[in-house]
């Protein structure tokens, strides 16, 4: 027999099958005022679950007017959330993990009563399928995300997620190259139609998209300084132009004369090719790209990555990828002697103490013999020693 409780206090009565079934009526996600049930294996498991709905009513926290499976709600939040509101390739990106990996091991649990037990045990399934840790950690991240946004709905209280630690990542240290290697590696490309390519990823530090995307219209040599505003994507099978992301990469980068000098270079390398390629050079309105196919469009991120392996190849410098190509900014700026404000700039660092701990620590031999190839390469010397 239920015991008697105050009115609007809910109530508990005790089930055929002996457990105890607490009901009181709360508002849920729809708006509506609703009686919702929670059950109990003892009158007071049955008591502390209502006592916790009803303190989230009396918080303004509505309960979910649905019970959602972490499946359910993974393919709504990629459909309705994730895709109309982000990049092609950051969605892609989020429904590789979700598809192969999350709903697999997670699709099937109830997203109010989701555990960070349940969370943990789906890592080390994954871990014990040969899963990389790199991809767990990243599915763990996407699965914060949804989470997230599921608590920002409403939907859950808190996240799981969060309360679970990120699978630990070994990383193997590779370094930038040197201002040597650096300038070594420029010396081998200086007859490459790319070479100023190479120049502003080594010297600017931009995006490997950023720097495809760079337009004439974007260089302001009076000014001596470039504003990046476009980037190339491939997305479904197709190279893209568009434009940058945030308002934070437009912001102007200062010039410094030896990627002026190779841009100059390049605008008259271009013009061959346009008078070259005739009737078959083409771009789209508004393009204007300072680096293009021989005829003219945009050139394939991948491929130009595969160029820039191969002229590594070649050259007696590390082997090292584009991505990690654009961190040696940072001694290549010391030696060109660009002011440390404007260097501030170029690498986008909130401080100039963080700028200044590069200009203070490259003084070593290897960085000295730098300076006299960088001032070989200034010259046009054809083969540096």
């Amino acid at each position: 027999m239920a015991k008697r409780r105050p009115n609007g206090a809910g109530t508990i009565t005790k089930r055929k099958d002996g457990r105890y079934q607490a009901a009181a009526f709360v508002t849920t996600t729809d708006g509506l005022l609703e009686r919702v049930f929670r059950y109990g294996h003892s009158y007071d498991e049955a008591a502390e679950k209502l006592a916790k709905l009803q303190e989230q009513e009396r918080n303004g926290v509505p309960v979910p007017s649905r019970s959602w499976t972490v499946g359910e709600w993974l393919t709504y939040w990629l459909a309705q959330i994730v895709q109309p509101s982000t990049e092609h390739n950051t969605y892609a990106k989020y429904e590789g993990k979700v598809r192969l990996y999350l709903i697999p091991h997670l699709g099937k649990k109830s997203l109010p009563r989701l555990s960070p037990a349940q969370v943990r045990e789906a890592m080390a399934r994954m871990k014990k399928d040969g899963v990389p840790a790199p991809t767990r950690a990243e599915s763990l991240r996407v699965l914060r995300n949804a989470l997230n946004r599921a608590r920002r709905e409403e939907l859950v209280t808190r996240n799981v997620a969060e309360l679970v630690d990120m699978p630990t990542v070994d990383t193997q240290e590779r370094k930038p190259w040197s201002a040597k290697e650096a300038i070594t590696f420029l010396s081998t490309a200086r007859d490459h139609r790319l070479y100023a390519a190479f120049v502003v990823l080594l010297t600017l530090g931009l995006r490997r998209g950023e720097l495809l995307g760079m337009r004439w219209s974007d260089i302001d040599f009076d000014n001596e300084q470039f504003t990046p505003t476009r980037q190339v994507q491939r997305e479904k099978g197709k190279l893209v132009v568009k434009k940058l992301k945030t308002d934070s990469s437009n912001a102007a980068l200062p010039l410094p004369a030896f990627v002026a000098e190779a841009l100059r270079e390049r605008k008259r390398v271009q013009g061959e090719e346009k008078a070259k390629a005739g009737s078959h050079w083409h771009q789209e309105p508004g393009e204007d790209l300072i680096f293009t196919e021989r005829h003219g469009g945009p050139i394939e991120p991948r491929g130009f990555s595969r160029t820039f392996e191969t002229l590594v190849g070649r050259a007696p410098v590390r082997r090292i990828t584009v991505r990690l190509a654009r961190h040696t900014c940072g001694t290549l700026l010391a030696f060109l002697k660009v002011h440390p404000k404007s260097a501030q700039a170029i690498l986008r660092h909130s401080q100039i103490s963080m700028t200044m701990d590069i200009y203070t620590h490259v003084v070593d031999d290897d960085q000295r013999a730098a300076a006299q190839l960088l001032a070989d390469l200034l010259r046009g010397v054809e083969k540096v020693g």
